[in-house]
Formats: C-alpha cells, structure tokens, sequence
C-alpha cells in the first residue's frame, strides 16, 4: 500500500493533505471486501463517468492478472466439459461494485413519479445491506442527491466514503472518510479525484489478487 501512496504523492504532491484519508478509505474498502460486501458508487455529470469508470477497474482485471479460484474452475470443468476451459480462462476475478448512474429506466421513473433528489437514495435502500460500502462523488460535497444517498447508507448500516472538494460540504458529516482534495472548481477537483480512486483500485486489487 505505502508505495502506491508515494508514487501518487510523487505524481501529484498536492495531494499530500488527502494521504491518510486514502489511506483510510482503502481500509474501509479492503473491510468490506473481506466481509462480503460490495460497493455502490454515485455522482453527477463528469462524476457519474467517473463512477463508471470505478466500477470497470474493480469488477475485471485491472493491472493484475485475476484467474478464476480453482474451486469454481473444477465446477465448471465438470459442469461443462467442452467448454469449461475456455469459459474459466475467459472468465476474471472481480471486486463487486455496481455504478449507481446506470440504470436510466429506473432513474427516469423514479425522477418522474417521486423525486430526483432520491434517485441514488431508492437504489441504496434496494441494493444495500449492512458492511457494504458507498462511495459518493460531490466536488461540491452538497449534491442533493448525494446527501440523500448518503442518509440511506447510514440508515443501511453501510460504510460512506466521499470524494469531494474543498472543505467537504455538507456530505462530510455524513462520511465515515471524506478524501477533499485541493483546487478550485468542478475540472481542477475532478482532474485530482482520477489519480486517487487509481490508486484505491490498484491497492484493492493488489490485496485480493497480488
């Protein structure tokens, strides 16, 4: 872990004030994981790109190899002997994450029939189960949205963790971490946020699959 965090404190020394709040993030990550849990990530406009983008790196392989474990592969082999082997070898470990911006047929009705500002909050309450983790993108910190996704999670006995900016906004109280990166506007915060959500998918898969 510590050498990933230097080579994101080399890259981009600003980030130095966000260390040990990446560092704690990836601990409430890796706790999940370990436990069974899966991560629901949620943002607006370029923060929902970069909730999909989260997702990508956890749920394939990313820098590592992920070789299925051998216990499925023999179920499978026997399940399927003719093709068993190549579905195994096509097949890659995964880190369950689901992005919380895909899904335009529920946001849509949902935003119609009842409220947009609850269009993460319905899908925390329908997915989450205690241990598993959110993490919410804001630059502002005070997305409605977000806060309301935020509320949920709490109520859910999930873990937060906020990607923000500046002092945090109002999602920092609701946060069990908040990494609020330096840097003024929506580009100069969401440039900064890519680098430290890399760096959380590299420690996470490094940790399940290193």
């Amino acid at each position: 872990m510590n050498q990933h965090l230097h080579a994101l404190h080399s890259k981009y020394p600003e980030l130095a004030v966000c260390l040990d709040d990446i560092r704690r993030s990836f601990e409430l990550l890796e706790a999940c994981y370990r436990q069974g849990g899966q991560v629901l990530v949620a943002g607006n406009g370029g923060s929902a790109s970069d909730s999909e983008h989260i997702v990508g790196e956890l749920m394939k392989g990313f820098m590592l190899p992920r070789p299925v474990p051998q216990p499925f592969r023999d179920t499978v082999l026997q399940l399927f002997p003719d093709e068993g082997e190549a579905l195994c070898s096509g097949l890659q470990g995964a880190l369950p994450a689901i992005s919380l911006v895909s899904h335009g047929a529920l946001m849509t009705a949902f935003a119609n029939d009842v409220s947009a500002e609850l269009v993460f909050a319905q899908q925390v309450y329908g997915y989450g189960r205690p241990g598993d983790a959110l993490i919410a993108i804001s630059t502002s910190g005070n997305s409605r949205n977000i806060l309301r996704a935020l509320q949920v999670a709490k109520a859910k006995g999930m873990v937060s963790i906020g990607l923000t900016g500046g002092a945090g906004g109002q999602m920092k109280a609701l946060c069990d971490c908040t990494i609020a990166v330096p840097g003024e506007g929506t580009p100069a915060i969401q440039e900064r946020h890519l680098p430290i959500y890399h760096t959380l998918c590299i420690m996470l898969e490094e940790a399940f699959f290193g």
